[in-house]
Order: C-alpha cells, then structure tokens, then sequence
C-alpha cells in the first residue's frame, strides 16, 4: 500500500439488539455467511443460552471472559533482513486483538465436531472461559513463537 493514502476512518457499528454491545456486534458480523444477519444473531444468542445452561453463570460475562482470553498479545510477523528472513516479535495493536480473537473462536467453533452451529460456538466459548479449547491453543502457540524468537526482537519496524 502506498504511504501518501490518508488514514481510513474506522466505520461506525451499532450495538447488539440484546446487550447493545458493539463487541457482540461486530463477533455476529464475523460470524454471519452469504449476508444472513438473522441467521448469525440467532445462532449466537442460541449459543449464549446454551453456555447459560451448561455453566448456570451470565452468558454476556462468560462470552466477554472467553475473548477476553482468546485475544493475543504478541505475535510474530516476518522480517527480510539482508536475504535472511526472521520472524519478529511484535505487540498487537487493540484493534487487531478483538479481530484476531473474534476469527479465532469463529475459525475453531466452526471445525468442532459437533451437530450445530449454535453448540459449537457454545462449546468453545465454556472451554475459552476456563482457559482450555483450540483457540487457546492458538493464541498459546503464537505465545511460544514469539518468546522462541525473542532474540530478534530489535529487527522491529
């Protein structure tokens, strides 16, 4: 991208219907296929009642909690330095945390092997709050990645 473009202006995103939480919203944009809102905001909501049911504790706690511990702190991008590429340690901007912890839980409910949707994303936001789950792993993995390659850190940009 070229650096003489202006800054894009983040959109403006309307709260839930349910918790006019503008988090929940945008994980239902993520979540939502072929353009169906309805669709994805019933099978979140779904979700949520399910997580009630299986855990007796407040959905909207237990799904913050869970992107709470999904969202990554460091991460490593690649670096070309004198023909030797590195992979660099690096910060993860706020924005880009939610992004990151949002696809995470969509990308890992989705390959759950279980009959829908709606017990999937419920499943693996329980297993995200108590810290376990494959989106954990995930963010663990990055984790280790960016401490093994720690030594590099000063090829930063």
């Amino acid at each position: 991208m070229s650096r003489r473009r202006g800054k894009v202006e983040p959109r403006f995103i309307e709260g839930d219907p349910k918790f006019s939480d503008k988090t929940i919203s945008k994980f239902i944009n993520c979540l939502m296929v072929d353009g169906k809102k309805s669709t994805a905001e019933k099978v979140f909501y779904d979700a949520l009642e399910i997580v009630e049911k299986k855990t007796g504790a407040d959905p909207y706690t237990a799904f913050n909690e869970a992107l709470e511990n999904v969202k990554p702190q460091v991460e490593v991008k690649s670096r070309r330095v004198g023909g030797v590429t590195y992979q660099v340690p690096i910060e993860v901007r706020p924005e880009r945390r939610l992004a990151l912890g949002i696809r995470w839980l969509i990308k890992y409910s989705r390959s759950r092997n279980e009959k829908s949707m709606k017990s999937k994303l419920a499943s693996e936001i329980i297993e995200a709050q108590k810290g376990t789950g494959s989106s954990i792993k995930k963010k663990e993995d990055i984790r280790k990645m960016a401490e093994a390659n720690k030594a590099f850190s000063h090829y930063r940009w």
